[in-house]
């Protein structure tokens, strides 16, 4: 061992560390870096292993019979629910349907009405069309209804309809344009029966209520 004294330039030299500190330090310093990476982990792998280790439990303390019946429940619910809508379709169309040929049955009383009149009762008969009329047909029909019975029963008119065919040809919520085919037979005082004669009308049905109501007529060729 060397010893230097004060005025030796050599005394000057810092001492160097001992190795046994060096030692300490290194090893500190490595254990807090390798600490830190090895404590630390993901926040959101914890999550995810949080999720999965709560839903296993769950699932390994809820009985099968238990989940069978939760199962089971939501299955009825669902099919309830599918029901009700399917039930409520089913109601729509069946009423639309009922709608349609209701339309189309007013179309043709309507033409069966006008074409069907005998001057004996021919005010029974006019009272029957203004029964089942409504809107401006029953305004302007309504007008002329006394000149057209005196008509009738100046001239001893008799006239029968049959219908021939009739079908839907537009409709809304609360209208309809049924087109009817009518043949019509006449016969005038005591002359003989004439041929029969094709008529076509276009008849315009308008919902009244629950009921439902002739508009409009119009012949079409």
């Amino acid at each position: 061992m060397t010893i230097h004294t004060a005025d030796d330039p050599a005394g000057d030299d810092p001492t160097p560390c001992s190795p046994a500190l060096d030692d300490t330090l290194d090893v500190g310093t490595d254990k807090g870096a390798g600490g830190a990476g090895a404590d630390s982990e993901d926040p959101e792998v914890v999550d995810g292993k949080h999720q999965r280790d709560t839903s296993r439990a769950w699932r390994n303390r809820m009985p099968p019979q238990r989940l069978a019946l939760v199962m089971g429940s939501v299955a009825a619910v669902t099919m309830g629910a599918l029901t009700s809508w399917l039930g409520f379709q089913t109601h729509q169309a069946h009423q639309a349907s009922e709608q349609r040929q209701q339309f189309v049955q007013v179309g043709r009383q309507g033409a069966l009405n006008l074409t069907t009149i005998d001057w004996q009762h021919a005010d029974v008969d006019v009272k029957r069309i203004l029964d089942s009329a409504t809107g401006t047909f029953y305004d302007e029909f309504s007008q002329r209804s006394q000149p057209f019975i005196d008509v009738v029963n100046k001239v001893k008119s008799k006239s029968v309809g049959t219908i021939t065919e009739a079908g839907l040809e537009s409709h809304s919520r609360d209208t309809a344009q049924v087109l009817v085919a009518v043949s019509v037979k006449t016969t005038v005082g005591d002359g003989p029966e004439q041929e029969p004669r094709a008529w076509r009308m276009r008849v315009t049905v308008q919902k009244v209520g629950n009921d439902a109501k002739v508009a409009d007529v119009e012949f079409v060729v």
